[in-house]
């Protein structure tokens, strides 16, 4: 509309005294009255309607409430391989960071001084089953002779006290060759349990040192790898309430499987699955926490023990539960919220309590009911009109164009 033309139509209901329809940028606007003295012409603009944002209802599911920790992988069993016997290192068959049976053979100890050791004990049994056979003869002859005079009562003391003496003498010659053979078998080092051994920290042609205590030289170590300790930390709140479920020497007990899930930094979510079967018998004053331990099947072997790990472990019986997307969340001064479709359409601010996370969505264990409408992303206000979207609460079950409005709520975190 050209500067004339507006003039024109001013004057015109300027003398009318009314108002006029006109088309300002194509969109119908209402001029108010003119007035003769003058008055600024005022327009009533079309009112925006409410913004679009998704929205979606909260889940349900029978679940049990949890708990988040933080864990270490250790190893069940944990050897230091260490000779019984001292000696020259004869082989090394050690494979470096690999896997070993129970009773592989790893390391061998030049085995001739044990087996000369071997052959001296066994002549020396053999020379006391000689005499104890000889004292044996000695002995019936004496008892032969005795009723007839021809021998006094204490030679046939001393035929008796002969043969029980060499009888001694060959179970001691006995014993030391059993000895002498088990230090025979000591020279060979087989691996007392299946896992992963380290390095080896002594080659070939070195001598070691033989002992049943540390000062026996270390030659590696081996960790079983199947199942796998987890070890972590319970608060003290977390444990008055796991104590409403059970008492601490119930766990691990056969028949009483306290579910733990666990996951490493790299993997999404919980994969591995465990059980808790140890809690300590005391609470540390200096953290406010107790010990606790789960085990789990470790077959691939990638739990590797010293890795840090997630654990969620059960702390309630099942119940019926709320879920939602944790997208949905907000932080307002440390508290955590979500904003709920309310009334007209008009949006709720409420507080929530949240627990650990379940099959991708959050638990919400306070400040939500089932069949709750909470706005999932967008940049309104409390009290604010919306439009809702409606569109499924689990992420993974959303089309691609099922997102509507696809601001973050982080903008308001």
């Amino acid at each position: 509309m050209t500067r004339t033309s507006r003039i024109f139509l001013f004057a015109l209901a300027a003398a009318a005294g009314g108002a006029l329809l006109v088309y300002l940028n194509g969109v119908p606007s209402i001029v108010s009255r003119v007035l003769t003295s003058g008055e600024t012409i005022k327009i009533a603009p079309k009112p925006s309607p409410p913004p679009q944002v998704p929205v979606g209802q909260v889940v349900t599911r029978v679940a049990a409430r949890s708990s988040e920790f933080t864990g270490v992988i250790a190893a069940v069993k944990t050897v230091e391989l260490r000779p019984r016997v001292g000696g020259t290192l004869e082989s090394v068959t050690v494979p470096e960071g690999g896997l070993v049976e129970r009773g592989q053979l790893l390391f061998q100890i030049d085995p001739r001084p044990f087996e000369i050791a071997l052959q001296n004990a066994e002549a020396r049994l053999q020379r006391a089953e000689v005499l104890f056979s000889q004292g044996e003869t000695d002995l019936d002859r004496s008892q032969r002779l005795v009723p007839s005079g021809s021998i006094s009562t204490k030679t046939f003391d001393d035929a008796l006290s002969r043969k029980q003496e060499r009888q001694a003498q060959m179970l001691e010659a006995k014993a030391a060759v059993a000895a002498a053979a088990l230090d025979l078998s000591y020279s060979r080092l087989t691996a007392p349990i299946a896992g992963r051994v380290d390095k080896v920290l002594v080659t070939e042609g070195n001598l070691v040192t033989g002992a049943s205590g540390a000062t026996a030289t270390l030659l590696t170590t081996i960790v079983s790898v199947d199942p796998v300790y987890v070890y972590f930390d319970i608060d003290e709140a977390t444990y008055l309430g796991f104590l409403g479920q059970t008492r601490p020497e119930a766990v691990g007990r056969q028949g009483t499987p306290f579910p733990v899930e666990v996951g490493l930094a790299t993997e999404n979510g919980y994969p591995h699955s465990g059980a808790l079967d140890f809690l300590g018998n005391r609470v540390d004053r200096g953290t406010g926490t107790i010990r606790a331990r789960a085990v789990l099947a470790n077959p691939d072997g990638r739990l590797t023990p010293g890795l840090f790990a997630r654990v969620k472990l059960a702390t309630s019986a099942p119940r019926e539960t709320v879920l939602i997307d944790d997208q949905a969340v907000g932080t307002d001064q440390g508290r955590r919220y979500v904003l709920v479709l309310g009334a007209g359409n008009k949006v709720e601010y409420r507080p929530v309590e949240l627990g650990a996370m379940n099959e991708g969505l959050r638990v919400v264990d306070n400040g939500l009911n089932p069949g709750d409408t909470i706005i999932i992303k967008g940049l309104v206000r409390p009290g604010m009109q919306v439009t809702p979207n409606r569109i499924a609460m689990a992420p993974d079950q959303r089309s691609v164009n099922g997102v509507a409005n696809s601001s973050s709520q982080e903008a308001r975190r």
